[in-house]
């Protein structure tokens, strides 16, 4: 906390900034490599995402409903066709006129995965969309998808088609162009976002912004965020560790609120031996991670707030998230004993890679220790690792998820366990009940069915569940803003007092 005394006798800030100039600065720690929010699936694009386009639907997080936005009528002709009216009078902030050959185009290129978009889960449940008339379509599913909606109010936006197919991905990235509530001034790809009140903004449920110009900047170092916090360089923060958000909260300078996330923590294990031969090809293995680690005690101690231990592989408020499943509980001895009955009485010693939460990992590196397993970590940039990933060459990982804050279990369980580029169980009987969870029109029926295959993670271990995450969001008392459990900070929700 050293950095936050050096803070607190900084003088300064941006010139006009704040209140005073209309304009709240605020900081990403993760470096984005994208804006194109079909070519990124970091937290911080789904923010941007939700400022700068807008979905055909909106979820209103107060009722749990979902609203037209872009769509102001929808309903399902069969099992896999939606057709939707359209809002009429709407404009990108180019100029471009929305209609249905926007949705079409939009649909069609994210849909196709020769285009690769980067999280396939978001968009491959549709097959394509076709124009009825000017304000009409049809979005056609590959199969029944009952999470349809879910999806269509969250991570799938709707781009100019005229402009997109001009400029197509990296265009977008440097120069983005949607309907939402904010406009993009200027993009320094990875470092600086400038974002623009859009004066002609909709009547959409999510309301026009009130606050003029958004300025984000990329401030990997926390410390580095908090004494830009103190100089006035920074009005609002997000995932400050918790003990620096009680430090801070005590000092009664900031707005600081804990809110809950659908994020959660696991540990990836190759269980098919992507990697090669390692000794986590072996179920015995598996399961003593899951008795090494004191995941209440990294909870109690390390994340606070509203973290729980998780024991399925999803966030537990997701349908079809199956709570009754083998929990690993703290064990060491046990572990000890099922690390002798594998063959490694004595341990091994392994790679643990990491993208994030340093002090997380450092804390299940000293767990595993103490069984006699020897972990070295390898902490990489996001990116880096979710190639590593893709091509199957990490034996462990310390992963996070926020199911882009869609409340199915589709958006985390099936993404990871159906033989995709990140999925490390490779197991043909978990795909397969997978697959019917996420096509069956019947409840009841995907219920039962994600229940199979979340009973088969758990008892294989192909997954370590640890815990959910909370966020700490640490903001100038001269700003109002209540943040949601889905993880999405709506700028254009924020106020000034």
């Amino acid at each position: 906390m050293g950095s936050i005394a050096l803070a607190a006798v900084m003088t300064g800030g941006h010139a006009l900034a704040g209140k005073a100039g209309d304009t709240l600065n605020a900081a990403f720690t993760k470096e984005l490599e994208s804006v194109d929010s079909y070519f990124n699936s970091a937290r911080e694009g789904v923010i941007l995402q939700r400022s700068i386009w807008d979905g055909l639907l909106y979820l209103n997080q107060e009722t749990g409903e979902y609203e037209g936005n872009l769509a102001t009528s929808w309903e399902w002709v069969d099992d896999t066709t939606l057709e939707l009216k359209l809002r009429e009078g709407v404009r990108f902030h180019n100029g471009e006129e929305f209609d249905a050959d926007d949705v079409v185009y939009t649909v069609n290129y994210v849909a196709d995965p020769e285009n690769g978009a980067v999280v396939q889960r978001n968009v491959n449940w549709m097959k394509e969309a076709v124009k009825v008339d000017k304000y009409t379509v049809r979005i056609v599913t590959s199969g029944p998808f009952p999470a349809a909606l879910e999806y269509l109010s969250g991570p799938v936006s709707i781009y100019p088609n005229e402009y997109y197919a001009e400029v197509g991905p990296a265009g977008m990235a440097l120069k983005p162009v949607g309907t939402g509530p904010y406009m993009v001034e200027s993009v320094e790809p990875g470092k600086h976002f400038v974002l623009k009140k859009y004066e002609g903004y909709h009547d959409s449920p999510k309301g026009k912004a009130t606050i003029g110009t958004v300025d984000i900047r990329t401030i990997p170092d926390v410390n580095t965020q908090l004494a830009e916090l103190f100089s006035g360089g920074v009005d609002f923060i997000w995932g400050v560790p918790a003990d620096q958000a009680e430090k801070l909260a005590a000092m009664g300078r900031f707005n600081v609120v804990n809110e809950s996330t659908m994020r959660i923590g696991y540990l990836e294990l190759d269980a098919a031996g992507r990697s090669g031969d390692h000794p986590i090809t072996k179920r015995a293995v598996r399961q003593a991670l899951g008795h090494a680690i004191d995941r209440q005690a990294i909870v109690d101690n390390l994340l606070k707030g509203a973290s729980k231990v998780v024991n399925s592989a999803c966030f537990p408020t997701q349908f079809g998230c199956e709570q009754d499943v083998t929990a690993y509980d703290y064990d060491p001895e046990k572990a000890k004993a099922l690390l002798a009955e594998a063959g490694y009485p004595e341990g091994f010693e392994i790679d643990l890679y990491a993208y994030r939460n340093r002090e997380y990992a450092e804390a299940m590196l000293a767990y595993l220790a103490e069984v006699g397993i020897t972990a070295n970590l390898k902490y990489l940039q996001y990116s880096a690792l979710r190639d590593l990933r893709r091509s199957g060459e990490t034996q462990m990982s310390f992963q996070t998820w926020g199911s882009y804050s869609v409340n199915d279990a589709s958006a985390i369980t099936s993404e990871f366990f159906k033989h995709g580029a990140e999925d490390f169980a490779r197991d043909d009987e978990v795909k397969a009940w997978l697959d019917l969870a996420d096509t069956s029109v019947d409840p009841a029926v995907r219920k039962e069915n994600y229940s199979k295959a979340l009973k088969k993670i758990a008892d294989e271990a192909y997954w370590v569940p640890l815990f959910s995450y909370n966020s700490n969001y640490v903001f100038t008392q001269d700003a109002e803003y209540t943040p949601t459990p889905d993880e999405v900070v709506r700028f254009f929700q924020m106020r000034w007092k």
